[in-house]
């Protein structure tokens, strides 16, 4: 089994239904398993700020998957909860991203891994932090918590 940490947020309807049911349907899928997940954020928007704040999230699954197998099971619960891509960093019910996947790096039109971002987004980082700190980003070659805290310090140039 591989372990991957995806990262949910969502800005429109019920925020926190819509998370819930975004976990519930990944585990409903025959080769993912939730194991861990975080606390709940509200957060600003990033990117785009004319718009109602966020509440994010991310969780620890275990996949038989691969990760493109795994990104169209999320673009397919997007897809079912109602997410609709109008704009980048626009308003959405859900938005599920793959953040890490064991420690594989890939470059693909349509899929990163790691997510290029993400050490950037303080809405990613904390909540990931929270449930997996020791996890280490292969791009930087750093944990997350130090990613975590060199973003909250300023200090990170990457």
């Amino acid at each position: 089994m591989a372990v991957a940490y995806l990262g949910l947020g969502s800005n429109l309807g019920n925020r926190r239904e819509n998370l819930e049911s975004a976990i519930r349907r990944l585990g409903e899928q025959v080769e993912i398993n939730v194991t861990k997940r975080s606390s709940l954020y509200d957060t600003e928007p990033y990117g785009k700020t004319d718009q109602p704040d966020f509440m994010n999230m991310c969780v620890e699954i275990e996949t038989r998957i691969s990760p493109l197998d795994l990104l169209e099971s999320v673009l397919s619960i997007e897809h079912e909860l109602g997410r609709v891509r109008k704009e980048v960093w626009g308003p959405r019910t859900i938005d599920i991203d793959i953040l890490l996947y064991e420690d594989l790096e890939l470059s693909l039109d349509d899929l990163s891994i790691p997510h290029t971002q993400m050490h950037k987004r303080a809405f990613v980082l904390d909540p990931l932090s929270e449930i997996a700190g020791d996890a280490v980003h292969p791009g930087f070659n750093k944990t997350i918590e130090t990613l975590r805290k060199e973003l909250e310090a300023g200090e990170t140039n990457l």
